[in-house]
């Protein structure tokens, strides 16, 4: 247990901030999913916009730092080039 004032606002601080990442996480996941599963159901117009929400989740979560820069550029590619496979069909 924290006995110093400045490491019980701390330990406050990390509870928040860990409850903020957890939900940009989550949705980060979501919209990522729901691209994928846009694409393989060959939606082109619904998996172009998911994709679109995907990237924007997953530029923010890159940017705050709830992922590290480089996964966050992986997905995203991965996703480009799965719905670019998409339209080359």
């Amino acid at each position: 247990m924290a006995n110093l004032r400045s490491s019980k606002i701390r330990v406050g601080r990390n509870k928040r901030r860990e409850q903020v990442n957890k939900n940009r996480l989550s949705s980060v996941r979501t919209a990522v999913k729901q691209t994928r599963a846009a694409i393989a159901a060959g939606d082109k117009e619904g998996a172009t916009k998911a994709f679109k929400k995907a990237e924007g989740a997953l530029s923010r979560a890159a940017n705050k730092r709830t992922v590290k820069k480089r996964t966050a550029s992986r997905q995203v590619s991965r996703l480009a080039s799965a719905l670019k496979a998409l339209f080359t069909k």
